[in-house]
Parts: C-alpha cells; sequence; structure tokens
C-alpha cells in the first residue's frame, strides 16, 4: 500500500509539473484572471462606490470578497479548456499507455488551478492594500479564509472538470463560467441584499456566495461569524464532493 501511495504522489507530481509549465510560459493566463477582478474593483471603488451604501466606511474591504470569488470563477474556465485541449489532442491516452496512476492526470489539471488561482488571489488582495484594503483579522482568522477559498477553488476546479471531459468545442468547455462569474452579483458582494428587490433578495440571500462572501468579510474585519461559516463550508464541500462524483464518471467515460 505504501508502494501505490508513492507511486501516486510521484505520478500527481509529474502531472502537476507539466500543468505548471504551460501556465508559467504562458503568464497571459494569470493576468487575464487578475485583470478583469482588479478592473471592476477598481470600477466599484472608485466610479460606482460613493453611490453605493454598503454600510461600511471603507468600501475596498467591503468589496474584496466578491472580487476574490469572481477571480476563482473566471481562473477555472481555462482549467476547463486545458482538460478540453488535452482530451482532444489525445494527450490522456498517451499518459495511459504509460505505467502511471490513471487518476493522476486529472488531479494535475486540479491542482494547477489551485496554484494559479491562489497566485491571482494574491495579486489581487495586494492591489486592494495598495487602494487602502486594512484587516484587523489574526493568523487563524487568515487561515480560516484561506481553507474557504481553497474548497470554492476545488468545488468550482471539479465543476470545470465536468465541463471539460464532456464538451464538444472549445467555447463550450468554458462557456459554463460566465454564469458563475455573473452569480457574485447577485448576492451581497457589491451591496447589502436588503436594498434588493423581494424576489432578487430571497435568492441573494439563499445561493452560496452570500454566505462564502459574508463568512470572508466576517474573518477579515475580526467579526463574529455566526453561522454564515457553516453554511458556506457546507456549499464548498457539498458542491465539490458532488463534481468530483461526476467528473470522475466523465473522465472514465471518456478514456
Amino acid at each position: 500500500m505504501e508502494t501505490v501511495k508513492k507511486h501516486f504522489f510521484s505520478d500527481m507530481g509529474v502531472m502537476l509539473g507539466r500543468s505548471m509549465r504551460h501556465i508559467f510560459r504562458s503568464m497571459d493566463t494569470i493576468i487575464t484572471v487578475a485583470i478583469t477582478p482588479i478592473a471592476l474593483m477598481l470600477l466599484f471603488v472608485y466610479v460606482l462606490g460613493g453611490a453605493i451604501h454598503s454600510g461600511s466606511d471603507n468600501y475596498v474591504n467591503y468589496l474584496l470578497p466578491g472580487i476574490l470569488l469572481i477571480a476563482i470563477a473566471s481562473g477555472i474556465a481555462y482549467t476547463a479548456f486545458r482538460l478540453f485541449t488535452d482530451m482532444q489532442r489525445g494527450i490522456f491516452e498517451r499518459f495511459h499507455s504509460m505505467p502511471i496512476a490513471r487518476s493522476t492526470v486529472l488531479w494535475g489539471h486540479v491542482l494547477t488551478s489551485l496554484v494559479s488561482n491562489f497566485i491571482s488571489v494574491a495579486v489581487i488582495i495586494l492591489v486592494a492594500l495598495i487602494m487602502g484594503f486594512r484587516s484587523s483579522a489574526g493568523l487563524l482568522s487568515w487561515l480560516a479564509v484561506a481553507v474557504i477559498l481553497v474548497l470554492f477553488t476545488l468545488a468550482l476546479t471539479w465543476l470545470a472538470a465536468i465541463a471539460g471531459l464532456s464538451a464538444k468545442s472549445v467555447d463550450g468547455a468554458s462557456a459554463f463560467s460566465y454564469p458563475l462569474i455573473f452569480l457574485p452579483f447577485i448576492s451581497s458582494a457589491f451591496v447589502p441584499t436588503e436594498s434588493m428587490p423581494s424576489a432578487v433578495r430571497a435568492f441573494a440571500e439563499n445561493q452560496p456566495v452570500t454566505s462564502i462572501v459574508e463568512s470572508i468579510r466576517a474573518l477579515l474585519s475580526g467579526q463574529p461569524v455566526g453561522n454564515d461559516i457553516w453554511v458556506a463550508l457546507a456549499w464548498c464541500v457539498g458542491i465539490m464532493l458532488v463534481a468530483y462524483f461526476f467528473a470522475m464518471r466523465a473522465y472514465k467515460k471518456r478514456v
């Protein structure tokens, strides 16, 4: 069993290295993922921020959690694209003809998504600091934020895997991410839900992004989190497990 585990992790390391080399050879991927959320942050803070009543003295602090989720939702579209490309080029079949653990080919893409999205999130937080973002959170609170973002990234990445393995075209592989990018706009990410019409408010308050945003915002501001964090974790873990199940079924069916 120990030999199998070592074999699996060494194979996964090789697959991760392969995918990361593609990322670093084409840094425009990470730049593109970071630029749009940063542009949105600049727009909302310096153009629209004065007209938005968020109940916060520092709108960057209020806005940042939603911007981070938009960045992650944008980043996972590239995971679907890379998976689709590998499928079309027959890369998976070539790897499967070698003595490696089959699932590591897929896990390489998943872990690459985690690393590349971590870089994008770090860049956005750095820009937010320049814009005036400040946090009173301690180390444990920052670790809790990191856990939530990792689980959120994994949940969306496994959804991306389903799209990448099942799509019939390049456009179809990445287009699924558009509703995910739009979802934070119908949440408490930019404005309090109290200002929304009743039907929109009901949706906003009961969709995954709101509880995730509220949890991250409370953690970064040093405020009590309450039940939001458990709801957020339940959403992330639930989506991740369901998406993982269907992604592995699609993977086995295709290869």
